[in-house]
């Protein structure tokens, strides 16, 4: 196993970060103050030894909303550490958001998608609260765990989730608007997750 890189030590950081300098914002800026506070944010969760602070971290966008972090990462490269978080807090937003219709498009693609299933560990049958309990025990195992454990868990949920959305297409109530932009995008970011897991054990993912 390569050595993994060492992070930088936590540093605070604020949207103050981003905010526009004279004579306008400074893409350059933005993205080191982008790279610099998810660097801080990963390395505060996995240098403390405080499980209250992990879960403080796991429910960042409880209390800030996912609109706060998506001013910081979303515009991110999607094989990056800001982009990388972006995707896993974007994921756990729509698990928590709408835990029953995910529970069921994740129990109609199990069995197509039966390896990406055994990694995502959800709880069988895959109820509305199993699909909350599992969405935050990936998110936290960024921060206690290993790290390309977690994205690649959460890519595999994203795919199961997928494979069930294609196959409910007919189904009252769990029909997707736009299937054929949103099923393919979500598959994007199960590839996304996956390429960001590699790259941190190859100690390139920054």
């Amino acid at each position: 196993m390569p050595e993994r890189r060492t992070h930088h030590s936590p540093v605070k950081f604020s949207p103050q970060m981003f905010e526009a300098q004279e004579g306008g914002t400074d893409p350059a800026r933005v993205s080191e103050a982008a790279h610099l506070a998810a660097q801080a944010l990963v390395s505060r969760g996995r240098d403390s030894q405080d499980p209250a602070v992990r879960e403080r971290l796991v429910r960042l966008t409880d209390e800030q909303g996912l609109e706060g972090i998506a001013e910081m990462w979303s515009e991110a490269p999607a094989v990056s550490l800001p982009g990388t978080l972006w995707r896993l807090y974007a994921l756990r937003a729509s698990a928590r958001k709408d835990p029953d219709r995910m529970s069921r498009w994740f129990a109609a693609g199990r069995y197509t998608a039966q390896v990406p299933n055994v990694v995502a560990g959800v709880a069988d049958p895959p109820g509305a609260q199993e699909i909350c309990d599992v969405a935050d025990t990936i998110l936290s195992g960024a921060f206690e765990g290993e790290f390309d454990v977690a994205l690649e868990r959460f890519a595999a949920f994203a795919r199961v989730v997928a494979a069930g959305q294609e196959h409910t297409l007919d189904v009252p109530g769990l029909s997707v608007r736009d299937p054929w932009e949103r099923i393919p995008r979500l598959l994007r970011t199960a590839e996304d997750l996956e390429a960001a897991a590699q790259a941190w054990r190859a100690g390139s993912l920054e």
